[in-house]
Formats: structure tokens, C-alpha cells, sequence
């Protein structure tokens, strides 16, 4: 009797937990293909890959004409006094130090832009989600990055990137 007992509340309770489960909306949102795909991310990547691209150009031009000028005066230096050698020396290590210090801070302000334009991206898609995580009813969204799989239909990511494209179109860098 007392194992028929335990047996039926068992059965009941995972019945009744089943339901409630099967009532559930889980929502999955591939946030990396939002943050690349829609057009402010895209714009954001394509600004800072030409920023990046400019400053590699200018940096190589600078090392290029800084190891001409080292060779020049390595040739030069049985020619030029000690004093002269020493100066010249001196004169070229700080603008390698220059040069270092300055792409260092290019560099660091594109991860900066980066990080910022990141931000505001999934700055923007909270309200969007949580609006339209309360008009569909949907008690969880899972990243697909998360997740082992799922139904089709079950993916949002399409429709917030049309909703984030109609809100913020371009994120203004510089």
C-alpha cells in the first residue's frame, strides 16, 4: 500500500512538472550573428577594419624609413665621431620609442572602439528583446552559442536584427 502511494504521487508530480514545462516558450537568439550581421554591427566591423588597415600602412612606412635610418647609420659610424655616433644614437631611439608608444595607442584605441561599439550594440538589444520577449510571451531566450540544438522556429535572431536594423541603423565612430 505504501508503495502504491509513493508510486502515484511520483507519476503525479512528474505529470503535473511535464505540463507545466510543455507550457514553457524558450526563445534561442544567436547573439554573435546579431552583433556581425545587422547594419550597425556591420558598420561598426568595416570602420574599424579600415582603421586598422591605415594604421598597419602608416606603422610600416615609419619601421621601414626607422631600420633605413638605422642602417644609414650603422654604415656611418666608422665615418662620425664618438659624440656625433652617440647623439645620432640617442636621437633614433627615442623615435623608436615615439613610434612604439604611438602604435600602441592607435592600437589601443580600436580595441577601445571596439569594446564601446560592442556595448552599445547589446545596449540597444536589451530593450528590443525584453519588448519582444513580453509580446510573444517567451520565458527564457538561451544564446545558440548554448545550446545543442533546437527547432527552426524556435530561433529569433532574424527577427531582432530587423528590429535592431529599425532602431539604431549606424553606430557613430570615430
Amino acid at each position: 500500500m505504501n508503495r502504491f502511494i509513493k508510486y502515484f504521487l511520483i507519476t503525479i508530480f512528474l505529470t503535473f512538472s511535464s505540463n507545466l514545462l510543455a507550457q514553457e516558450k524558450i526563445a534561442i537568439l544567436d547573439l554573435k550573428y546579431v552583433l556581425n550581421e545587422s547594419k550597425a554591427g556591420k558598420g561598426a566591423q568595416d570602420f574599424l577594419k579600415n582603421s586598422y588597415n591605415q594604421n598597419i600602412k602608416k606603422f610600416k612606412d615609419i619601421e621601414t624609413s626607422l631600420k633605413k635610418e638605422e642602417a644609414d647609420l650603422l654604415s656611418k659610424k666608422s665615418v662620425l665621431s664618438k659624440e656625433d655616433y652617440i647623439k645620432k644614437s640617442d636621437s633614433l631611439r627615442k623615435k623608436v620609442i615615439d613610434y612604439q608608444s604611438q602604435r600602441r595607442a592607435a592600437m589601443d584605441k580600436i580595441t577601445t572602439q571596439r569594446t564601446e561599439s560592442r556595448a552599445t550594440l547589446i545596449k540597444s538589444i536589451t530593450p528590443i528583446l525584453e519588448t519582444y520577449i513580453k509580446e510573444n510571451n517567451i520565458s527564457v531566450v538561451i544564446n545558440k552559442a548554448h545550446t545543442l540544438g533546437g527547432q527552426p522556429e524556435n530561433d529569433i535572431t532574424e527577427v531582432i536584427i530587423d528590429k535592431l536594423n529599425k532602431v539604431l541603423p549606424s553606430l557613430d565612430l570615430k
